[in-house]
């Protein structure tokens, strides 16, 4: 086996749950050095929400393993790991850096930061960001929204 970097992968199932290969479908995750344990667990997930997450240690080709596990009844993408333009993002929404800074709840001098390179936001970051990207107004408004208080006894 060639060597490969840690990817995140989403698993779908293509077909009904009586179809998918399971153990097939765990020995080709098992095969990139993902944990036979964890392996069993997203495939379960998978069987019970049609999707699952798994981040395989050792991907060397997407298009190998999606066609490993296409043969299980299973769909395999990789989840994309995209740089987010911060700049670009906070230009589309005509907001300053501090506008962009208070309505997502961010630190000023990290989105300074990130527009600068001096820094890259970290993998909690970068999906909120992307939350923001897909649907600011949505993400503002959860961030924002009071919620109900307890009700009393």
């Amino acid at each position: 086996m060639s060597d490969g970097s840690a990817a995140a992968v989403l698993l779908e199932s293509t077909v009904e749950v009586r179809q998918i290969k399971t153990i097939s479908a765990i020995r080709s995750l098992g095969r990139r050095w993902t944990p036979i344990l964890r392996a069993k667990r997203a495939v379960e997930a998978m069987i019970a929400n049609r999707r699952a997450f798994i981040l395989v240690p050792k991907l060397d080709s997407i298009d190998a393993l999606a066609a490993e596990l296409a043969a299980c009844g299973v769909r395999a993408t990789r989840v994309p790991d995209t740089d987010i333009d911060v700049k670009a993002m906070r230009e589309r929404l005509d907001l300053t850096q501090e506008q962009f800074a208070l309505h997502y709840g961010l630190d000023l001098d990290a989105v300074r930061n990130w527009e600068h390179g001096r820094r890259k936001p970290d993998t909690a970051a970068r999906s909120y960001l992307r939350a923001i990207y897909n649907d600011p107004a949505a993400v503002e408004a959860a961030l924002w929204l009071q919620p109900e208080p307890p009700s009393g006894r």
